[in-house]
């Protein structure tokens, strides 16, 4: 069971962090006045502005095994890379390597039918979900995975966070330069390219191929990230893995992306969370 599910979520990290961030804006106050001037880091603009009221466990729910399938998946394919490379960091070999491990996107009549279930899903809107959906998709690529971090690095060494942090940052670039890749390559219009009543607020011209969805890079970061911190903290894995399905599921319901887009993401992003944890132990 997530302890931080309900009311204390968002709301208790933010005002523990708030309330550090003040005592040391009062003890350094040149830092503080130096950090003024910096572009707002993921816990400001968590803080400025909270979430709303999320999907609930129910809604989310199949979603999240979805995910969860892939973890096997990719730890299976991983252990040849390793066998094969080691623990050397080389991004480049690994980024090809990760990218034919993706697999090809599914039929245009799977596609077809899983635009019906995003369809569906659309008639189902309410003014709170498509709010909960709206702050997932703006929060759920980077933000909220460097705040789940930080609170973590509250209690560890300061040398320990820092190269926790760039393990993060490089997972999640990772993510993004892979799943950004293929999606140009096999070119798979979004949903609501698809069917631009979907998200008329998009304003997608008659005849556009893109924006492409598959993989979704919303779920490559999220898996990089959950399968991180999950090793770093596993008392906590079940409150990354909770938001991570809330990611996910914000996807389809505001038509971000097709199921199939999801899962070859989340395949994506725990093959590049085992190869940043496997190059930091070596």
């Amino acid at each position: 069971m997530n302890p931080l599910r309900g009311i204390t979520w968002p709301y208790a990290v933010i005002a523990l962090l708030a309330v550090a961030a003040a005592a040391f804006g009062l003890l350094h106050p040149a830092a503080a006045s130096t950090s003024s001037k910096k572009k707002p880091g993921a816990t400001a603009l968590i803080k400025q502005n909270p979430p709303p009221t999320l999907f609930t466990d129910a809604r989310i729910a199949a979603i999240g095994r979805q995910a969860r399938d892939e973890r096997k998946k990719a730890d299976a394919l991983f252990a040849q890379w390793k066998a094969a490379h080691g623990t050397t960091r080389d991004d480049t070999a690994f980024a090809a390597w990760a990218a034919r491990q993706v697999p090809a996107p599914p039929s245009a009549q799977r596609r077809t039918a899983e635009l019906h279930q995003v369809q569906a899903l659309a008639r189902t809107r309410t003014a709170a979900g498509e709010k909960a959906a709206s702050w997932l998709e703006l929060y759920g690529k980077k933000d909220i995975w460097k705040l789940y971090l930080h609170d973590r690095r509250e209690l560890i060494p300061a040398a320990q966070g820092t190269a926790e942090k760039a393990e993060l940052k490089s997972a999640l670039k990772l993510a993004k330069t892979i799943s950004d890749r293929l999606a140009a390559k096999d070119a798979q219009p979004a949903p609501f390219v698809l069917d631009p009543s979907l998200r008329p607020d998009k304003h997608i011209e008659p005849g556009a191929k893109g924006p492409y969805s598959y993989p979704s890079r919303h779920a490559a970061r999220s898996a990089a990230a959950v399968t991180l911190l999950s090793a770093l903290s596993p008392h906590r894995a079940a409150d990354y893995e909770w938001m991570r399905a809330e990611v996910l599921y914000s996807r389809l319901y505001m038509a971000g992306h097709l199921s199939s887009d999801l899962v070859a993401g989340t395949l994506l992003g725990d093959l590049i969370g085992d190869y940043e944890l496997a190059v930091a132990g070596g």
